[in-house]
């Protein structure tokens, strides 16, 4: 049985993109070629040299917001982190909170501009129902607190830049905590020119909570499992995708998002769906709605590589990586693409 130790490699640091490409959609992509177990290397803005007429490529159009909020416990003054992961109601949400020690109900919370926020419930694993307050317009202050929450790896603070390269030019939905990286790639223009090619382009929304972060906590892949994370899918999407199969085309799935979305659901239902997933794929795992995977490089022992593993072939997927480290190809969200077909 596979372990986590199986998802493992070494990256040198110098290859954890610390900023997005200059031009949008200008990275490096790998077409990883499961069938003849080959790799090449093209710009990214030629993806659609290698989507035909018959295919659907599936985006996730979750936004995220301004999720990540820093502050100081009243009284001690200690300080204090907020990572929004749900809106409960207009005032209430359910945060992530670190230190995880603060999570006492009772505990508040100061912010800039008057805001706060008072726990009202310990979830558990640093997690908290907060309920917040201000003397204004709270909705607009949570908002203009808080800041884009980029990944951990990125060893710098946000900045406005991020505001626009941390997001998909089709983000429309709001509610993630971390970007839907595979789509980051994007353009109007690459995705126009994919519509000409005559693939149809269809959407779902997975809203990505914080577990994407995290590593695998137990050392059998089996073992573990996944946070809960929202979706939603239109029935039109959802006919789209059951028209790309009927002319034997390719569901292309943009990023490990779309992935787990599609693989949570039917798409022979004929109505919209909603719910939540936690599903966690790993090897061996049989894809039912998925033909190719277009996809960022992970961290290791996460996931997200789990993920793609199972998709390509753990072993494929190893010497891809490998090949990718010796070509210097950057990794991680603000970094390079690959597209297994």
């Amino acid at each position: 049985m596979l372990t986590k130790s199986d998802l493992m490699y070494d990256l040198p640091e110098e290859l954890i993109a610390q900023h997005p490409p200059e031009i949008r959609g200008t990275c490096r992509l790998m077409i990883l070629n499961r069938k003849e177990r080959t790799f090449s290397e093209v710009e990214f803005n030629r993806i659609s040299d290698f989507i035909t007429a018959d295919d659907a490529l599936i985006l996730n159009n979750t936004r995220v917001i301004r999720a990540r909020l820093k502050g100081e416990r009243e009284l001690t003054g200690g300080t204090v982190e907020l990572l929004l992961l749900e809106k409960i109601t207009h005032l209430v949400w359910k945060t992530m909170v670190r230190p995880g020690r603060r999570c006492r109900a009772g505990n508040v919370f100061s912010f800039d501009h008057s805001l706060k926020a008072t726990v009202k419930e310990n979830l558990g694993l640093g997690r908290a129902l907060v309920e917040f307050s201000s003397e204004g317009q709270t909705g607009e202050l949570i908002h203009e607190v808080g800041t884009v929450p980029i990944p951990p790896y990125i060893k710098r603070p946000s900045d406005e830049l991020d505001d626009v390269r941390y997001q998909t030019v089709f983000a429309e939905n709001d509610g993630a905590v971390a970007a839907p990286t595979a789509g980051l790639h994007f353009t109007p223009e690459i995705l126009q020119r994919i519509q000409n090619a005559g693939a149809s382009i269809d959407y779902l929304t997975l809203h990505v909570g914080p577990g994407t972060f995290q590593p695998l906590r137990n050392e059998m892949l089996a073992d573990n499992t996944m946070e809960e994370e929202r979706y939603a899918v239109s029935s039109d999407s959802l006919e789209a995708l059951r028209k790309c199969r009927s002319r034997n085309g390719r569901i292309i799935a943009v990023g490990t998002t779309v992935a787990r979305a599609l693989e949570s659901i039917d798409i022979n239902s004929s109505k919209d769906l909603s719910g939540s997933t936690s599903i966690f794929i790993h090897p061996p795992y049989q894809f039912r709605n998925v033909d190719a995977l277009l996809t960022n490089f992970h961290l290791p022992g996460s996931s997200l590589i789990s993920l793609v593993g199972s998709f390509a072939g753990l072993d494929l997927v190893m010497d891809a990586y490998k090949k990718a480290i010796q070509s210097k190809f950057m990794f991680y969200s603000y970094g390079d693409a690959m597209l297994i077909i």
